[in-house]
């Protein structure tokens, strides 16, 4: 009896870390604004714009002044084009660098005609991914911006300093193109002498144009750790009720002994309690891993690793290693995934004195076998 305790004990603690396939068990979903970081070189974007300019002079007051001589031989407004280039940071934030170029009106009596250009590095916040989560389906992303430069007449030879305020709509088309829809406030130092000096001209653009996603441009959601651990936790409550109910029965089974002759009882009982706690270790096993990585989760994943190993050199069996990845993403790449983290496993079984030549290596690729997706990026290990 002592022996069946100790071995239904260390069961208990091999499988700590076991995962099945349990769709009883209710967890949270990963939380939609949590993001794994991308590298430096993802997520650039070049933008290419067509702007229609009105200025606004260090005397101007109304807010219609610019407008007031359109569309025929203004002096107030023009037509330019603007280029961009920058980066998302997070699905939030991100830093752009501009440059525009425009004229204003036509010469006309020796008024009018000035040709200009700014650069201004500007910081971006999408608000859509700020309030509602990351989305990359979404089709409208409202992105507001503020910044600053350099600005520069080019006829009347003059530069200055510029702030800018934006608000950029894009209208995704598809995964590397979107539409641009932007309105631009800039403030710049005038130009003229005496106090004009100290005032400064305003300058108010609508642009038209488009974006180009640059190499990768999505963001992969971060494995939530806390529902993984959850799920091994929620396990591990239901196989310690299953232990406890072990022993309830073998307390009745020792109950039953005391009343009967006990060559008789330790033969019929005990073995049986013994295969079925082997039966128990030997189950398939599962490891976890972070998103898109070979890396295990929760290195108490390996505990139960360790008991596996030491009952396959035991029994001198052969061990199945299947890697998974969860099924988003492209099918080789998610392929190669999946052998990767199997093997990572194979390696640690190796490394535990397993025999190589007794591991098999299965790579089964993307798959959406349980709920959530983050649950699919795993290996599993059992005996053959």
């Amino acid at each position: 009896m002592k022996k069946l305790f100790l071995m239904l004990a260390v069961a208990s603690l091999s499988l700590t870390a076991m995962a099945q396939d349990d769709d009883d068990i209710e967890i949270a979903p990963a939380e939609k604004h949590r993001v794994a970081t991308n590298g430096f070189w993802q997520n650039w974007f070049l933008g290419a714009n067509v702007t229609w300019s009105a200025f606004y002079g260090v005397g101007e007051r109304s807010l219609v002044a610019p407008f007031h001589k359109f569309p025929g031989g203004s002096y107030y407004t023009g037509l330019g084009a603007s280029l961009s280039l920058g980066k998302w940071l997070t699905p939030v934030f991100g830093l752009r660098t501009k440059v525009n170029a425009w004229q204003i009106g036509k010469e006309e009596n020796g008024f009018g005609g000035d040709k200009y250009w700014t650069a201004t590095e500007q910081l971006m916040v999408n608000v859509n991914s700020l309030f509602r989560g990351y989305d990359e389906q979404r089709f409208w992303n409202l992105i507001p911006y503020a910044g600053a430069g350099i600005h520069r007449n080019m006829t009347q030879d003059h530069a200055s300093t510029v702030i800018t305020f934006g608000l950029l709509n894009m209208l995704r088309l598809s995964p590397r193109f979107s539409a641009n829809i932007e309105l631009a406030w800039n403030s710049a130092e005038g130009s003229n002498t005496g106090t004009a000096m100290k005032k400064r001209n305003q300058h108010f653009a609508i642009e038209v144009g488009f974006t180009w996603n640059i190499g990768k441009n999505n963001w992969k959601h971060a494995t939530d750790q806390e529902a993984v651990s959850a799920l091994t936790e929620g396990e591990l409550d239901a196989l310690n009720a299953q232990l406890a109910d072990a022993l309830a029965e073998n307390e009745r089974l020792q109950q039953e002994l005391e009343q009967q002759p006990r060559p008789t009882a330790s033969v019929t009982t005990v073995a049986p309690a013994v295969r079925t706690v082997e039966n128990i270790v030997s189950a398939p096993v599962s490891i976890f891993f972070e998103v898109g990585k070979a890396n295990v989760i929760a290195s108490r994943d390996m505990l139960s690793v360790k008991s596996l190993a030491q009952l396959a050199i035991d029994k001198n069996a052969s061990v199945l290693v299947t890697g998974y990845a969860d099924k988003s993403g492209n099918a080789d790449a998610n392929m190669k995934l999946s052998e990767r983290r199997a093997q990572a496993v194979a390696d640690e079984l190796v490394r535990l004195g397993v025999n190589p030549q007794r591991i098999e290596v299965v790579a089964a690729g993307g798959v959406d076998i349980l709920t959530p997706v983050e649950y699919n990026r795993r290996a599993t290990v059992e005996l053959k």
